[in-house]
């Protein structure tokens, strides 16, 4: 291949490179030596050729393989740039032009990398045949720092290589942002982790969240919202060290890991990060927007000794952050008992998940004897966990935990199951039911109603459902289409602990429930309380008038039972009437 022989930057007495540069051929002249190294041979086995071109002359320097390669019959049509660029795509030729036409350095030694994909048609304009290629090298610049010179190599890229790269960036990148997906950024974590292990230098891991995106979001849209993430992105992503990594974990967060980083360096690093997105103004489709961060972070291994603890703490860290009235960091500091707390947990959540895998989930009955005839009428199923030892565990002391992590869906499908069970074994058996607030929404839930009753009313018209009032009023709408539903397969409503939220009569019309359970808290200490004895009373009145029954929970005394029957109670409920039964000790006594 010809070249031209006044290039910068390639150490020539008297070039600014300075003193010349060794021959890289000549260093590898044992191997050059040899007959069958043949550098040619080798760039066309693998479909790629090289070139020269003088941009100041127009001139491109070809070698010999280059016909072959891109399939031009003459090579004298792409001796040219003009040449050469009559034969790439029109679509794509920007492309090719931008990165020698807006290009400026002063460096005359390295120059400019640049790489580029483009489709090329080998037979001119008018062909159909196709290619697309590969261009990556180097350009170096005259005294102005625009280019003079460029070298490169051009390959020719096949339809499996392309689509390797697409799944390469959709496995390992968010499309948004470009940064890291979730999966690879906590795969780079656990790298963090293993690196610690050989060499124990302190890391951090930060993150951050785009503040007020929600509104943003609901005044100019998602997409400028996805505007401002992808713009958050790229400042941070510019204010990074070499080796540092970047990967959005969510909607609106982003996580940052930061090698050989102290407490102190993290701050600093921290406050660089909250600088460079606060003090411009960001340009989006809808104007000019001024967006903030906050940020958590937690120092490893310090504070976190695995993946887990270092996204859990930096999350905590980040919600403190977020809860003050500015941007601003906040560094994860360990509370006293919560990591007992976090053990005991996450051990009830073991517990549980291993119960229902198991058949270990229990059902066990309290009534709900009427205050007319004084005898149980409906039986409310109480779930109760049975440990590998056999002992019982109270929902009380497992739903929580439960709900708090994901898992009450579980629990209330196997609730349903368990309960749908025992209305078939007995047939006069009125069961009520409770479910978490998010069963409301729960659409297998309701397709497994569906299953496991196969549509029978005689099964669907003694199951009462109970919803709590708190979940109940979360999504008013939600809650109402959950009720109907049920009521249109033939089952009955009822909110539970009524009184203990917000809930008004007005919503409770509007819900169209069967039942109201009042809340015990009213009920407990009724004989020695007025003013609750007139709260029981008004409530019973008008659940009466909109055609609703009630229920009093946490009936205990005889006094109680009397005060409720003159108020017009429906149903009373506690241990006044005794311990609740297991559901396989039931006998009926009709």
């Amino acid at each position: 291949m010809a070249s031209p022989t006044n290039v910068p930057g390639q150490g020539q007495e008297g070039d600014e490179g300075g003193q010349a540069q060794p021959d890289p051929h000549r260093e590898r002249g044992s191997l050059a030596e040899h007959d069958q190294f043949d550098l040619v041979g080798i760039l066309s086995s693998i479909e790629e050729t090289a070139y020269a071109w003088d941009l100041v002359s127009g001139r491109i320097d070809w070698e010999s393989n280059a016909g072959a390669v891109l399939g031009v019959c003459d090579l004298d049509k792409i001796s040219t740039g003009a040449g050469y660029h009559a034969l790439i795509a029109p679509e794509h030729l920007n492309d090719r032009l931008e990165v020698f036409s807006r290009g400026v350095a002063t460096d005359r030694v390295r120059g400019v990398a640049f790489r580029i994909q483009y489709r090329l048609n080998p037979k001119g304009g008018r062909s159909r045949k196709t290619i697309r290629v590969e261009d990556h090298g180097r350009w170096w610049p005259g005294p102005d720092g625009h280019p003079v010179i460029a070298r490169g190599v051009i390959r020719v890229v096949q339809d499996e290589y392309l689509e390797q790269q697409r799944l390469l960036i959709r496995n390992d990148f968010d499309e948004l942002t470009g940064q890291l997906n979730r999966i690879r950024l906590t795969e780079a974590l656990g790298a963090v982790f293993t690196r610690i292990e050989r060499d124990p230098q302190p890391c951090a891991f930060l993150m951050l969240s785009v503040n007020n995106l929600a509104v943003i979001n609901d005044t100019f849209g998602i997409a400028v919202g996805d505007e401002a993430i992808a713009e958050a992105a790229r400042r941070i992503r510019a204010k990074l060290r070499g080796g540092d990594v970047l990967g959005r974990y969510s909607s609106n967060k982003f996580g940052i890991i930061m090698l050989n980083c102290g407490a102190d360096a993290v701050r600093t690093a921290a406050e660089r990060f909250l600088k460079v997105v606060r003090d411009t103004t960001i340009k989006t489709s809808a104007g000019q927007l001024s967006i903030t961060v906050s940020i958590g972070g937690v120092v490893i291994p310090d504070q976190a000794n695995g993946i887990q603890d270092a996204v859990n703490f930096a999350l905590r860290a980040l919600d403190a952050a977020r809860s003050k009235r500015i941007d601003c960091f906040v560094l994860y500091k360990s509370v006293p008992g919560h990591e007992s707390l976090r053990v005991r947990n996450r051990a009830i959540a073991d517990s549980v998940i291993e119960a229902l895998d198991d058949n270990r989930m229990r059902l066990v009955l309290q009534a709900m004897v009427s205050a007319k005839t004084g005898k149980p009428e409906i039986y409310e199923c109480l779930l109760r966990m049975e440990k590998p030892d056999g002992q019982f565990i109270s929902a009380g002391e497992f739903v929580p935990v439960a709900e708090q992590l994901g898992l009450s869906r579980l629990i209330d499908r196997r609730t349903l199951e368990l309960t749908i069970d025992l209305l078939k074994k007995h047939s006069d058996l009125i069961l009520s039911l409770n479910v978490s607030g998010l069963t409301c929404s729960d659409r297998e839930w309701i397709a497994a109603l569906r299953r496991l009753t196969d549509g029978r009313k005689d099964l669907l018209n003694r199951l009462i459902v109970e919803i709590t009032e708190t979940a109940a009023i979360e999504d008013l709408n939600q809650s109402i289409n959950f009720v109907d539903t049920l009521k249109e397969l033939g089952c009955r409503v009822a909110i539970d602990d009524f009184g203990a939220g917000y809930t008004s009569f007005k919503n409770l019309k509007v819900l169209n429930v069967d039942m109201v359970k009042i809340d015990g808290v009213f009920v407990k200490n009724l004989a020695n309380d007025t003013s609750d004895q007139i709260f029981i009373k008004t409530m019973v009145d008008l659940a009466r008038k909109i055609g609703m029954e009630t229920v009093a929970e946490w009936v205990s005394d005889e006094q109680s039972v009397k005060l409720l029957t003159e108020a017009g109670i429906t149903y009373m409920q506690g241990f006044y009437y005794g311990m609740p039964i297991d559901a396989e000790d039931y006998v009926s006594d009709r």
